[in-house]
């Protein structure tokens, strides 16, 4: 009698399954043989000798390391054929207990590794091992990265994952810890701030700025380059680990520049340390942009841009502070004309700021100044942009304002003079060196040599008035038309009408200064021109005219006044010896001051 076919149908799927569990199990028996050979050697608990507890094994046995790996994927792949068709084999159960030998010697390498090779994962060795395979440092590095990734994958591929990434975290975060530790960057509160002296914060500030960049471009890209390389087979794990190491010290690095800006007085002369601060951050910002790049760690971003802001609110209201202060300035006039304590000041500190145009352009942005046609009018002056930049320039417009500012502070200041050609003088002296400081600086790119020519001249033109309401007393003591015919008493009133101009004017301008060497040699050369050609001309014409024993009427032979023209505008004490005169003859000196406003 035949077996029915659904009987036989029955029969054969019961004995194909049973072959499928017996390859399966065979394959796992199998498995576990050629594993557990490898994994007893390296097994931590093992009695049988001491030298795998402390030994590197990925260092020391390549080898090995290679086949650990191999039989751990090995078992977990058996592992998952088995439990489809017997998951209540026993083989699975000797597995498990293998694996979990080899994980715990991986968990030991894996620590080992970020531990005892940091010299070679910290800083600019990840950041560059990339881009240079030429050294034994990049060389290593490779490698240890490589051993890192392979145990991650291998860890992750057997479901110990969380234990992986647990210890990758811990090990990391305490090296960025304690690289800014080493750094300097510190945690800082508003009350810390609030009592330190100005010397310490800028101490402090000084090595922020020198920190910041090996912070950003090689510490935390490293750190980045080093974990994405690391979980590269997780963007999950990459985007939780990263943000956790990382984050704490990176909000730590940003939240400095915000406590600066708690400090107690921030004056003007303050504001270029700020400056530094603004600077750094915005030349880091598309570094930050390509570390900090998941959502997770828009903390760190934000941070640095409120630091941003709050920097540029702190500037705006120093550059606001620094104008005011000029504006009110109540010094006196400088005896003899000269460099003004202000115009030093206000100078220096304008090409100092001309060294930071392009953070300035976008602080000053909406600061542009309302009365500036008007102030400019009043000052023979008007806001030029520099060479290749519109009028609109934000740095160019406000510049150019607090250059305004100060000249017509000094012109305030001119006529304080009780003599108005010492005014002149004061206000030459003075614009002369707004501009060479433009000239000598980056004020020349900014405010253009249209603005410059325009200056040389206006210095041009207060040295023409100073010469004439100088000088004129002395110009115009000599006849103009030597042809005509003149007595001898004529003569004589002449020379001692000019004797007397010289005299009184030489006294007075004996005190006076023009500290620019090329104008102060201009001056001397344009004064011999007008007064010493003229006096020739008339010495030549009629000293031969006046009689024996005049010598105390004709004082000065031309060289005589070239020789006095060559002495004044050093500020020289005078003294009536030095012209070989008696002391009968005592102006007021005109450099005497207001003392009020």
């Amino acid at each position: 009698m035949k077996t029915p076919f659904f009987s036989s149908s029955k029969s054969s799927s019961h004995n194909y399954s049973s072959s499928s569990t017996s390859f399966c199990e065979s394959l796992m028996e199998e498995t576990i043989q050629n594993s557990q050979s490898i994994i007893k050697k390296w097994d931590l608990d093992s009695t049988s000798t001491s030298y795998n507890r402390v030994a590197n094994l990925f260092r020391d046995n390549p080898l090995d390391a290679k086949r650990l790996l191999e039989s751990v994927n090995d078992l977990q792949h058996a592992m998952q054929f088995v439990i489809k068709d017997k998951s209540t084999s026993k083989l699975l159960v000797r597995a498990h207990n293998l694996i979990q030998i080899a994980i715990k010697r991986l968990q030991k390498e894996f620590y080992t590794i970020l531990s005892g090779s940091s010299y070679f994962l910290d800083h600019e060795t990840v950041s560059s091992s990339r881009a240079s395979k030429s050294s034994m440092e990049d060389e290593v590095s490779e490698s240890v990265m490589a051993d890192l990734k392979a145990i991650a994958d291998c860890m992750i591929g057997a479901g110990y994952g969380r234990e992986c990434v647990k210890l990758y975290k811990v090990n990391r975060k305490s090296v960025i810890d304690e690289t800014l530790f080493y750094l300097g960057i510190e945690k800082l509160n508003s009350y810390q701030v609030q009592k330190m002296d100005w010397e310490l914060m800028e101490m402090k500030i000084k090595n922020w700025l020198s920190s910041v960049k090996i912070a950003v471009n090689a510490l935390f890209r490293g750190e980045r380059i080093l974990c994405d390389y690391v979980f590269s087979s997780s963007v999950n794990i990459r985007d939780s680990c990263f943000s956790e190491i990382a984050n704490d010290g990176a909000l730590t690095l940003f939240v400095f520049p915000e406590m600066v800006m708690k400090f107690k007085k921030l004056s003007p002369e303050k504001m270029f340390r700020v400056l530094d601060i603004y600077e750094i951050i915005c030349e880091l910002w598309v570094e930050l942009e390509s570390i900090f790049t998941f959502d997770s760690m828009a903390v760190v971003k934000a941070q640095a841009m409120a630091s941003l802001g709050k920097l540029g609110d702190a500037i705006r209201a120093m550059l606001s502070a620094f104008e005011t202060a000029v504006q009110k300035d109540s010094s006196k006039v400088v005896l003899g004309g000269g460099i003004h304590p202000l115009t030093r000041y206000v100078m220096n500190f304008l090409v100092f700021l001309g060294d930071y145009s392009g953070a300035i352009s976008d602080i000053v942005v909406d600061c542009s100044p309302m009365s500036i046609q008007m102030l400019s009018e009043s000052c023979y002056l008007s806001p030029t942009s520099g060479d290749g930049d519109s009028p609109s320039s934000p740095i160019v417009v406000r510049l150019t304002w607090l250059v305004l500012v100060l000249l017509c502070k000094l012109d305030g200041k001119a006529q304080l003079y009780k003599d108005v050609g010492l005014s002149y003088l004061f206000l030459a002296n003075n614009l002369n060196y707004v501009v060479l400081k433009v000239r000598e600086s980056n004020l020349k790119l900014l405010l253009g040599s249209e603005w410059i020519s325009k200056h040389e001249m206006k210095v041009k033109e207060y040295m023409s008035k100073y010469e004439r309401t100088g000088w004129s007393k002395v110009v115009t003591s000599i006849p103009e038309n030597l042809t005509t015919e003149m007595s001898s008493s004529e003569v004589k009133e002449c020379f001692i009408k000019f004797n007397s101009s010289f005299e009184e004017v030489y006294r007075k301008q004996s005190s006076w200064v023009i500290p620019d060497p090329k104008l102060r040699d201009h001056v001397k050369i344009s004064l011999a021109s007008k007064i010493i050609s003229i006096y020739q001309a008339f010495y030549e014409t009629y000293r031969g005219e006046l009689d024996i024993g005049t010598e105390s009427i004709v004082r000065f032979a031309p060289d005589d006044l070239q020789n006095y023209l060559s002495d004044l505008f050093h500020g020289a004490c005078f003294s009536d010896s030095s012209m070989g005169w008696s002391g009968s003859y005592s102006p007021s000196v005109s450099t005497s001051t207001s003392q009020g406003r």
